[in-house]
């Protein structure tokens, strides 16, 4: 039997919140649909951010009170504070995110605040989480390269990385935010943070703006991690990275995975269907930014 790796799918949030023009929830609530019948167990689909800063995704609480639930899968939301918790809460989130930088520079871009200052906000949403048994999972941004600060030290994402987990994160995903990461710098990094974190509590993360990405999952793969991120049809970015283009496509990432005799669980012309789905989307949003 083929070894499996989990494709964690974050098209409806990573993928559309970098979106120019807004999409339509009922066709964002179709796509998580699509994805749910291609296989995918874990999607993120909604990020409880202030609308004014991340407008794409101001109709998250609809969304996920529209999709239809399998069982089984899970349905995730980003919650940066608690007021974005107790949203994703009445939304019916099956688990959240919080998201660190493992940078200075990055972390006062994206939450207004530093490193240390991103612990306390989250430290009592994991805390709420603890107590209702809702699983946590944390992303480190910039754990390569900083758009502000440059290289960024293996050591620096190996102590979020630890501070996450011990807080309580079930699982910390590491994020080549702006795309730039070498295979190189990726092992380097791995191997750091495996000292703090086990590598079966990992997954990577990678943006393919230099068409590294599936270079940086096959060194990922070779230190022990078996979860990645994807966004179907490469959809995404960050809004608060600038040069950051879309996330590895989830389609070409199942197709790698297959080919290296890897089992993923997703149902290829279902995730091709997905794919469609999604690049409508963009140029849908694409002429309503134009309009």
């Amino acid at each position: 039997m083929s070894e499996f790796v989990e494709i964690f799918e974050v098209g409806p949030r990573d993928g559309l919140q970098n979106e120019p023009g807004l999409i339509a929830t009922e066709d964002k609530i179709n796509l998580v649909n699509q994805l749910s019948t291609a296989g995918f167990t874990r999607i993120e689909i909604a990020s409880f951010v202030s609308p004014k800063w991340v407008p794409q995704m101001a109709d998250s609480g609809e969304v996920l009170q529209g999709i239809t639930r399998h069982e089984g899968k899970r349905y995730a939301a980003l919650t940066p504070n608690m007021r974005g918790y107790e949203r994703a809460l009445a939304a019916k989130a099956d688990e959240i995110a919080v998201f660190a930088s493992a940078s200075e520079g990055f972390s006062q871009a994206n939450l207004n605040t530093d490193i240390a200052g991103s612990f306390e906000r989250f430290a009592p949403i994991l805390d709420a989480a603890r107590h209702i048994d809702l699983p946590v999972r944390g992303y480190v941004s910039c754990v390569a390269e900083c758009p502000y600060d440059g290289a960024v030290a293996p050591e620096q994402v190996a102590q979020v990385a630890e501070k996450l987990f011990a807080m309580g994160c079930y699982e910390i995903s590491l994020g080549d935010t702006i795309g730039r990461a070498s295979p190189d710098q990726i092992a380097k990094m791995l191997l750091a943070v495996r000292e703090v974190v086990p590598a079966s509590r990992l997954a990577g993360h990678f943006h393919d703006t230099s068409t590294r990405a599936l270079d940086n999952v096959d060194c990922a793969l070779s230190l022990g991690v078996r979860v990645f991120d994807a966004a179907v049809g490469g959809l995404g970015g960050c809004p608060f990275a600038p040069g950051a283009a879309g996330n590895l496509a989830t389609e070409a990432l199942n197709d790698h995975l297959l080919r290296l005799g890897y089992e993923t669980g997703v149902d290829p012309a279902e995730l091709s269907k997905a794919a469609d789905l999604a690049r409508s989307m963009r140029s849908q949003g694409a002429k309503t930014e134009r309009d």
